[in-house]
């Protein structure tokens, strides 16, 4: 057994990365842009935590400037969130969480840098091999450049955001720590509005939703965000970094394989594409094998 505690935690965690799996299918399903939906559903989970909190009559006090981090944490969730969405619509779910994969990869070059600890070698040639992985996505799967380059992108924003984060999971509760992130967030989509709506989108901010917009945006506020992100902070409290990231490893394949099932044709890859994917996945769970005895060891973040 991986799991160093409970076997009733890591069938949660596998639960939870389950519906993250899911969250870029639900992202396609939702006719408003990504800006649009990164700005609802951090809206709706800031909202449901104020409330919650208030229920579970939780103290939201935070110190001094952890305030401001943990905001500054959430601006890079949303940002994430940002390029996630976006890349599911500007390609596929698989493309987007093919790049998503490499999260890994990111969390291997960040964590040295934070925690000022010398690169491993092991983390120097999974990151080639990650690449090359990346490569033969690219060189089967060139139409979708654009969507995996966003992936990467937000795969990147997660690993920082891990990284980060890490330091304030033992320290405030899990629901409160994700309200100030999602409130962070939400700011975020904010602020860029103007600019996107101006510059970027031909058809400015687009935020009437249909009625079936609703129902997947409550879905991934209240139940991809409220409860999966919170329990996955109070999960890091107890499990150990190793059995995480094993388990947070399944997050593509389970989406992809998710993706198949609901877009069924739309979802279906050249064969290099899977090839390339499979390079990285076996790149990613071979990672915390490696790594299991560094006591510095990084989570990755989350969808």
């Amino acid at each position: 057994m991986i799991f160093s505690r409970g076997v009733g935690d890591s069938i949660k965690l596998h639960f939870l990365v389950l519906i993250w799996g899911f969250t870029a299918v639900i992202g396609r399903l939702i006719s408003i842009p990504s800006i649009e939906i990164v700005f609802y559903r951090t809206g709706l989970a800031a909202i449901g935590l104020y409330l919650l909190i208030k229920w579970m009559k939780i103290s939201p006090r935070l110190k001094g400037k952890d305030f401001w981090k943990i905001l500054g944490i959430g601006a890079i969730i949303g940002a994430h969130w940002i390029f996630f969405f976006a890349s599911a619509r500007v390609s596929t779910v698989s493309v987007c969480l093919a790049g998503m994969a490499t999260t890994s990869l990111w969390t291997s070059i960040l964590e040295p840098i934070y925690y000022r600890r010398r690169i491993y070698p092991h983390e120097v040639i999974l990151s080639l091999l990650i690449i090359a992985g990346l490569y033969v996505i690219f060189h089967f799967e060139f139409e979708y450049w654009l969507g995996l380059l966003f992936a990467i992108i937000s795969a990147f924003l997660a690993a920082l955001f891990a990284v980060f984060n890490s330091s304030f999971s033992k320290e405030y509760n899990h629901h409160v720590i994700t309200f100030y992130e999602m409130i962070g967030a939400c700011i975020l989509t904010i602020i860029f509005m103007p600019l996107y709506g101006s510059f970027i989108s031909d058809s400015g901010v687009q935020l009437a939703a249909t009625n079936m917009d609703w129902l997947w945006l409550a879905i991934l506020a209240l139940v991809c965000t409220v409860y999966a992100y919170s329990h996955y902070i109070e999960l890091m409290k107890r499990l150990t970094p190793f059995a995480i990231n094993i388990v947070l490893n399944m997050e593509p394949v389970y989406g992809i394989i998710l993706a198949v099932l609901v877009f069924g044709e739309s979802e279906k890859m050249d064969l290099g594409f899977y090839f390339g994917t499979l390079i990285i996945l076996i790149s990613i769970f071979i990672y915390p094998v490696l790594n299991r005895n560094q006591k510095k060891d990084t989570i990755p973040g989350m969808s």
